[in-house]
């Protein structure tokens, strides 16, 4: 901080296990990268390329060392996984891992159907070559689980070796967690948190209100994901309870 203000929650420091925050690049300029870690570099644990922008983005290794150099973990949108194995690529996507050096990797099958079974195989393939993240849900807003799919859905991915879980809802934040309208689904969350450990969790809540809904719900150091570069000031300060929006929570 810049100067000394009293009765701030603590936040837990880099490299953090807890309180992870996951931004969105959707196809940033290797110059924006870099003016993005400028200002948002201590408060992002990860950098997510989002979807399949990994296959055509300019400079992307140079784009991948700015993050790196900055202490972000940069790692690929699940669905360029989904890309591969829909081919038949499996073995081509370890390559592309490889080649660029990533330390993380996103297992998905929010596009395609993918039996379970078959991910959770993919989950501990990957999981020997680096640290799996894994998204649970759909990015169809048609398809709604029953709290008790998502759970058990959840508890298998953590078994076959994902170190994260996703929990979906689109960068649009209307569906998965959420209504169409962006509302929570509370109930889902309740059950989920009964039966899953919240550090195990990487909630994505593009959208302030779901920011501002799992805060007060979890703490300060809650893992949120799908995080807008351009909001990660601003959701600091929604954390650390200096946004009127949860100002009277930690005081």
């Amino acid at each position: 901080m810049n100067f000394q203000l009293n009765n701030i929650p603590q936040r837990t420091e880099k490299p953090r296990e807890n309180g992870l925050t996951m931004v969105m690049d959707k196809g940033f300029s290797v110059r924006q990268a870099a003016d993005f870690m400028e200002v948002g570099a201590a408060y992002t644990d990860f950098v997510k390329l989002g979807w399949t922008t990994a296959l055509i983005v300019p400079k992307l290794e140079e784009k991948l060392a700015v993050y790196r150099e900055a202490g972000a973990h940069p790692y690929f949108g699940g669905t360029l996984f989904e890309a591969f194995v829909v081919r038949d690529q499996f073995d081509d996507f370890l390559r592309v891992i490889e080649k660029y050096r990533l330390e993380y990797a996103e297992i998905s099958d929010g596009s395609i159907a993918l039996p379970h079974e078959e991910k959770c195989e993919y989950i501990a393939k990957l999981a020997q070559h680096v640290t799996v993240i894994s998204e649970v849900g759909s990015k169809d807003n048609t398809k709604i689980m029953a709290p008790y799919k998502w759970i058990s859905l959840m508890k298998a991915e953590l078994e076959a070796g994902s170190w994260r879980l996703i929990a979906e809802s689109r960068e649009s934040g209307n569906v998965g967690l959420y209504r169409e309208s962006g509302e929570v689904r509370q109930g889902l969350v309740d059950e989920i948190l009964n039966e899953i450990p919240n550090e195990k969790i990487i909630w994505e809540a593009p959208l302030k209100s779901q920011q501002v809904y799992f805060i007060h719900l979890i703490g300060a150091n809650v893992n949120l994901g799908n995080i807008n570069p351009a909001e990660i000031i601003a959701l600091e300060t929604t954390r650390m309870g200096l946004r009127g929006d949860t100002f009277h929570y930690f005081i």
